[in-house]
């Protein structure tokens, strides 16, 4: 585990302009399940968190998060304090300084809005910054064009893909895209994501 991930894993968020990020807690659960409880979210997700699923889902992040293995949160957007979505990071590797961010969903109607964009930028600046990691890591399914966009619109670097990387459901034998940013793209990065926030501000 990263030295400065402690500091979450004491259940302290990453508070930004218009969402904040909380480590996971059993105070998260209901919340959680209404927001997760629709069918569209989950389309091309390897994991599935919605009706009779949903308990599973948050059980096992749970545990893996009180194992100090992935550190998932719930996220809230501030303005009408209400629970949208979750993310985590995960992957974590402390002897090669690198993690990755995923297992990201939101509800239907924060699409294509500041939140996704305010998210990756707190838990990159954390990684970065705090943690001092040398890699992030991204992955998404090949079928899952949107999500790709988003990635690539952070300015994480497509690295290539993983041939029948996973079997999800139904069978299905995914390909999974991998994306990657390293600590000296950093800087670059964050100007421009603050550029995008900046812009939202003025919306």
């Amino acid at each position: 585990m990263l030295v400065a991930l402690d500091y979450l894993f004491k259940r302290n968020p990453l508070i930004g302009h218009w969402i904040q990020l909380e480590p996971f807690d059993e105070v998260h659960r209901e919340e959680l399940r209404v927001a997760a409880d629709d069918k569209r979210i989950w389309t091309y997700n390897a994991t599935k968190a919605f009706g009779a699923q949903f308990d599973g889902w948050f059980d096992e992040a749970l545990e893996n998060f009180q194992r100090k293995q992935h550190l998932p949160f719930a996220v809230r957007r501030r303005k009408d304090n209400a629970i949208i979505g979750s993310t985590r990071y995960y992957g974590i590797f402390t002897e090669h300084l690198r993690l990755s961010i995923g297992y990201t969903w939101y509800c239907l109607d924060t699409w294509g809005t500041e939140v996704n964009p305010e998210c990756k930028y707190l838990l990159l600046q954390h990684a970065f910054e705090a943690q001092e990691v040398n890699r992030v890591e991204f992955f998404a399914d090949s079928r899952n064009l949107r999500s790709q966009a988003a990635i690539k619109k952070l300015g994480a670097i497509q690295e290539g893909v993983l041939r029948q990387h996973m079997v999800v459901e139904d069978n299905y034998i995914r390909d999974t895209v991998v994306f990657g940013i390293v600590n000296s793209e950093w800087p670059a990065i964050k100007l421009k994501l603050e550029a995008r926030l900046k812009a939202f501000k003025k919306d």
